[in-house]
Order: C-alpha cells, then structure tokens, then sequence
C-alpha cells in the first residue's frame, strides 16, 4: 500500500474499532490489515493503536494522527478529482450522517436521483440523533438540526423547519386543546431528550418578540424523533416538531396542530463539515443536491 491508502485504511479503523470490521468493509484479508498497520506504526515510530481481543482503539499519538490524516487524504482525493475534466464523474465515496427521520423521510427515497446524477459516487449514510465527532468518525459531512454547538466545524445554512404544536385526537377528549400557553398548567407533554447530553427540552414558543420558555409535567420521554412522534400518535403528550415531519399526521387527522401563535421558533438545518479550505467535490455534489431537496420544507 502507499502512504495514503495505509491512512485510508488507519482512519477505516479507527472508526470501526475492529481490524475485522475494518478488513471486511475495505475488502482486505484481515491479516493484510494487520500487517499494514505494523508497516505504518514502524514508519512514523508510534504506537498508533491499543489491540485487544475484544477492542481496537486509539493511543494519545493514534487520535493526533487520525485528525492530520483525515486531513491529508481528504486534500490528496481533492487534488485528484482537481484533474479531473471540468464536468468529468464525481468518484468516490462520501460518508454523510443525518438525523434518523431525515435520513428515512427524506434523504432515503431521493437518493436513487443523486446517485443517477453521478453513477460513480458511492455512499455511506449514517442515521443518529446524536452529535458525531466526524473526524475521529471518518465522515466526510453531517446535516445537523437545531442550534449548534460551538465547534471547529464549517457550518452551511440549509434553512430553518417551520415548527407546530400536536397532539392526537385522544389526547384532546382527555386533556382538551389549548388555546395558549396560558392554558397550558393542566397539560402533559413528550418530554425530548437530548440523546448527546441527556437534556429534556423545555415548551418553547414565541411573544412579544421574545422566546419564553416553560416546564410541563411528563410522564414520558424520547430521545429520538421517531419515538417522539409515536408517543404523541399514542396519545401521550402535546409535542412540538418540525411541520414536514408531521405532515401526514395532520393531513390524516392523527394529530392536529394547536396554538398556531404560540409556536416555536422555525428550527435551523446546517450541514457541517471539518475546517478546510476547499470543500472535496463530492461534498459540494452532495450540497447542492441537499439544498433542492430540502428547499419545500426548509425556508
């Protein structure tokens, strides 16, 4: 192997934490794996990984290393697909993550388009509620909801989601339907939990100008929008969610939407890369692919 394919395979696992898991994504022999990375760690003159039998992970010199070599072989595929023909094929594969219901609602079924568009792009698409470290994940992009966290990360706005608040008819019989939040004490919300830091989401919405925000009482909690929504449809709670999300719901009359001046702020959609200072071709396909299709709900 050349110096970058020893780093591709080095980032491979690290991500993986597994010689095995790493070997067969890559389509290598195991003992291949093995062998490269002994060639590499003897090259730079570290230990770059802890083995065990049950866990490969990274020492002090592998995670400042994984960094720089997410680094190196992102600008060496730059610099290749640099030479390529002004419109010559996208290659290569793009590892991309989205939070779980966009990467099923929406990203999902209008991927076949994007891959027609350049037949020679391959791709990962990871689905997690959580907040990825993407270098030490080996992704190349992440399309993140909500307010961001101070980061070393580029962030691209792709919008903001109209919010609503819901509630199913069954909840309503029970608990009747606010007319405000001045109406809200005798009331019981899905409280969402944030799956990066464990945090319950307060009742947000917006007057006067101002964000105010308030505690219901909840019995239960979710920490993924999938499970959030299920709770509402089961009657559970008020939920406050993006509109598109809930669409079908509200058109069905499975929810209904309640307290329409009394909203939450529109949520903002970023996708966020590592800092650098050109974007891989692959990433800016995928940028602008993203952008139409969320163009009829974000705004």
């Amino acid at each position: 192997m050349d110096r970058i394919d020893l780093l591709r395979l080095f980032m491979r696992i690290a991500a993986c934490g597994s010689f095995t898991q790493a070997a067969d994504q890559m389509g290598l022999p195991r003992a291949t794996v093995s062998v490269a990375m002994q060639q590499l760690e003897a090259r730079l003159g570290a230990r770059l990984l802890h083995r065990t039998t049950r866990r490969v992970s990274l020492t002090r010199d592998g995670e400042a290393l994984l960094e720089r070599a997410a680094a190196l072989v992102a600008d060496m595929e730059d610099i290749e697909q640099g030479f390529l023909p002004d419109g010559g094929d996208i290659v290569g594969r793009l590892r991309v993550d989205a939070p779980s219901r966009i990467a099923r609602r929406l990203i999902s079924p209008a991927l076949p388009g994007l891959l027609a568009q350049h037949p020679k792009l391959e791709m990962d698409l990871g689905s997690s509620d959580r907040a990825i470290d993407l270098v030490q994940e080996g992704v190349d992009c992440a399309l993140r909801v909500g307010a961001l966290a101070d980061s070393s990360l580029v962030a691209r706005s792709l919008g903001a989601f109209e919010m609503v608040n819901c509630a199913s008819p069954d909840y309503l019989e029970r608990y009747g339907a606010p007319a405000g939040p001045q109406d809200l004490d005798g009331h019981v919300a899905v409280d969402y939990v944030s799956p990066t830091s464990g945090r319950r989401a307060a009742w947000e919405w917006r007057e006067g100008g101002e964000t105010r925000s308030r505690k219901l009482r909840s019995r239960v909690g979710a920490d993924n929008a999938e499970t959030y929504i299920a709770c509402a449809l089961a009657g559970l709670g008020l939920i406050q969610v993006p509109r598109y999300d809930v669409d079908e719901h509200l058109r069905s009359g499975a929810l209904v939407a309640l307290m329409p001046s009394a909203r939450p702020e529109p949520m903002p959609v970023h996708l966020v890369y590592p800092s650098r200072r050109h974007l891989s071709r692959r990433v800016q396909a995928f940028l602008a692919w993203l952008e139409a299709l969320l163009a009829s709900h974000a705004r």
